[in-house]
């Protein structure tokens, strides 16, 4: 942008007059157009109008309007308030709605009640200043739209409350927190992948028309691990079924090459996942396969499932693989090797890191569990939705 090019050549007074000129170019909606573009506040601009209005009234006349000092202004509440962003995060996670795998968020509180509520923990704030905040950290207003069939679960916000709840427990005494789920299973071999990447003009990745599995190169299901506190991921890639036994199996992989290095001195570990899939929350084999983990790590696992329908809400989802998805693509997966290395070269600006390594056992479907096998699993429902909450201890050694 040419702003950003001149910007360090241009004082307070230039650039509000810059801006101004720019905005009358534009016509109609141009003061708002060009605030948006480069973050000037429309009062600013407006000056900067008033100012180009003097200059052409009186031209040859020194135009007024005062420059400040360098660091001048009133600072950044931010500046003055450190901990002012995180508390207003914290007020809104719980509530937050929508897919959180999207730029925008938004939230569904108000923001006079946001800083009314801000304001009684100790940081003074005004709504104005609670909606730049939001703004600024990808929040807007959105209104209803209709897209969805059937009722949400009565207690669908009272399991995201636990949830959050639970999380910031574990995480203030230092137990690990992990978010599970099952990516998207994708066909190897020489098919179109959504996205769009840098090549030559006129010089496209060929790929297949139809997309047919390929019976010798098979699929790829990405199964993941999210590490919360560490904001570590692992992905175990099976090439045979998605399966209650496939995701335990993940998991303790994640134990033994990432997690023990963090939380070696652990004394649980709690999982948040989906509830459906090969993790839902009614799968037998699920509970099976965690009694089987927890016994070979040696500390209870505590499961907290999100309700139906609201898996986008599972941090994993908008954390970790949002990031892979978009590492590759518009590139054919043409072997599992490519599958592996793409996801561990996947990194953000915040710092996450992923590692990735390809499972090949099989998992076969179909297995059932007894009533009787059921009762070996050593599972305490939580008084508070037990179908959705509960924890599931190791079982005592035999003497």
């Amino acid at each position: 942008m040419v702003y950003d090019t001149l910007l360090p050549m241009l004082d307070e007074r230039i650039r509000r007059q810059w801006a101004a000129a720019e905005a009358q170019a534009y016509g109609w909606g141009g003061l708002q157009a060009v605030s948006t573009a480069i973050g000037m506040s429309a009062t600013t601009i407006r000056r900067g109008l008033g100012e180009l209005s003097e200059r052409q009234a009186n031209p040859g006349v020194a135009v007024s309007g005062r420059i400040r000092r360098e660091g001048g202004g009133r600072k950044w509440q931010t500046e003055l308030d450190p901990g002012l962003s995180s508390a207003l995060e914290r007020l809104i996670e719980p509530a937050t709605r929508g897919d959180p795998g999207s730029p925008l968020r938004w939230t569904c509180k108000s923001t006079p009640h946001l800083a009314v509520e801000l304001t009684s923990q100790g940081h003074p704030v005004s709504a104005s200043t609670v909606w730049r905040l939001l703004n600024a950290a990808g929040y807007s207003l959105q209104s209803n739209r209709k897209t969805k069939e059937g009722a949400d679960h009565p207690d669908r916000n009272k399991q995201f409350e636990y949830i959050a709840t639970t999380v910031q427990d574990f995480q203030e005494r230092g137990q690990p927190v992990i978010s599970v789920d099952t990516k998207k299973k994708e066909l190897i071999g020489e098919f179109r992948i959504a996205g769009r990447e840098w090549q030559p003009t006129g010089e496209p990745v060929k790929v297949l028309i139809h997309d047919f599995i390929d019976k010798d190169r098979g699929k790829a299901i990405p199964y993941g691990v999210y590490d919360l506190t560490q904001n570590q991921g692992w992905v175990s890639v099976g090439i045979d079924h998605d399966t209650a036994r496939f995701a335990a199996e993940a998991i303790r992989r994640w134990w033994r090459k990432m997690g023990v290095k963090h939380h070696g001195q652990a004394r649980e570990l709690l999982i948040t996942a989906d509830g459906g899939g090969s993790n839902g929350s009614r799968s037998r084999l699920w509970k099976v396969a965690l009694q089987e983990l927890a016994n070979a790590l040696g500390i209870p696992i505590q499961v907290s499932h999100f309700p139906p329908g609201t898996s986008k809400w599972n941090k994993i989802e908008h954390r970790m693989f949002c990031h892979i998805t978009q590492n590759w693509r518009g590139r054919p997966l043409i072997s599992h090797e490519v599958v592996i290395h793409l996801i561990a070269a996947t990194t953000t600006q915040k710092g996450l890191t992923i590692q990735a390594e390809l499972d090949k056992g099989r998992y076969p479907t179909g297995v059932k569990v007894s009533d009787d096998e059921l009762a070996m699993v050593n599972l305490k429902p939580d008084e508070f939705h037990g179908d959705w909450n509960y924890r599931i201890w190791p079982t005592p050694k035999k003497k």
